[in-house]
């Protein structure tokens, strides 16, 4: 009789599958016990236990380098709390808010910016806290887009999704339910057809962000899940986290891109590592970002060029930090930098009309 694979969830499991070694076992039982673990069958098929320098086990499989906690790095580094009126609400910007439906993930990622919250062990939003945060919602008509986040909002059943998203529907103001989620490449058998229907919201607009990091993660599997969203009308974006030995060279990151147009996925938001505690290791500098943004400049097509974002920690919100193609000379003049790097004077100088 076969088993089905499963996802593996302890160190013991972990070691079983060869990917982490015993000699670290000690270190990575600390970790073990702070941050949750869970990596799907899907994510595990991927993973090359020789490589030492995976990419998609640099992802997934702890690290006793996550130990190392700085004193820069923060529990709450974006700063969620601070703008979280109600329980499961973060309403950071006047237009949007973010409501967190779980704290649990198909996967739990090591440079997790809310890991100090999610996992099994945090306590879901009960009936009560969900009314209460919905309440805020409708109470509030300055909110013109609600984020489905946590955690994952698609580990949640269909009949829950669709419950909440009913509720979105009937506020008049709410015109945009968006959601984040890793579930399509993490989990992509959950993307039933049942899902899709339920994440339509009758007179609103749909959209689903998709976070990959690597092209390795869009298996045939993945691009059928999120092609069943999109042929269903539902638009899907992308955001991905720029991370030090997984895609922080020009190559890795322009496939990663690519490859998510052509699964017809727009590429949105290239995130700078937050300041997680523990994830200094993945974390590179915004001048290597911008460096690799100015590579991708004119390299691949626009449709492949993300937004290179910081999100500043204390909750003041996210600012694009990518490379700037403009100046001034010693004239005061402008000068661009177009995509090979050379400089031109804007408006260029004036030409003698035809004689």
């Amino acid at each position: 009789m076969n088993v089905a694979p499963k996802t593996l969830r302890h160190l013991a499991e972990l070691q079983q599958a060869g990917l982490t070694p015993d000699q670290k076992r000690e270190a990575l039982e600390q970790v073990a016990a702070h941050y949750a673990i869970a990596i799907t069958p899907e994510m595990v098929s991927l993973i090359d236990p020789r490589d030492p320098h995976d990419p998609i086990a640099r992802q997934f499989v702890p690290d006793a380098a996550e130990l190392e906690h700085r004193p820069e790095e923060r529990a709450d580094p974006i700063g969620d709390q601070a703008h979280s009126p109600v329980k499961g609400v973060v309403h950071r910007y006047p237009d949007r808010a973010l409501l967190k439906l779980t704290h649990i993930c198909a996967v739990y990622c090591r440079f997790c910016f809310r890991r100090e919250m999610v996992g099994p062990a945090a306590e879901p939003l009960t009936g009560e806290q969900l009314d209460a945060a919905l309440g805020y919602i409708a109470s509030h008509p300055e909110i013109w887009e609600v984020i489905l986040t946590g955690g994952d909002p698609l580990v949640l059943s269909a009949r829950r999704i669709r419950q909440v998203v009913t509720r979105l529907a009937a506020m008049s103001h709410v015109k945009i339910v968006r959601v984040h989620t890793r579930v399509p490449v993490a989990d992509p058998s959950r993307i039933t057809p049942e899902l899709v229907r339920a994440l339509k919201a009758r007179g609103k607009a749909t959209y689903v962000v998709l976070h990959a990091n690597h092209a390795r993660e869009l298996t045939d599997a993945a691009r059928q899940a999120c092609a069943r969203l999109v042929d269903a009308g539902i638009p899907m974006l992308s955001q991905s986290v720029l991370l030090a030995g997984v895609n922080d060279d020009p190559a890795t990151l322009g496939d990663l891109m690519r490859t998510l147009v052509e699964c017809r996925i727009k590429p949105y938001y290239l995130h700078h590592g937050d300041l997680a505690p523990g994830t200094a290791h993945l974390r590179t500098s915004i001048e290597h970002g911008q460096e690799l943004m100015r590579q991708l400049h004119g390299r691949v097509s626009g449709l492949c060029q993300p937004s290179y974002v910081l999100d500043i920690p204390g909750g003041f919100g996210k600012s694009p930090i990518g490379p700037s193609y403009l100046a001034r000379d010693a004239s005061g003049r402008t000068v661009v930098e177009d995509f090979s790097g050379r400089h031109h004077c804007y408006p260029p100088a004036a030409t003698n009309p035809a004689g």
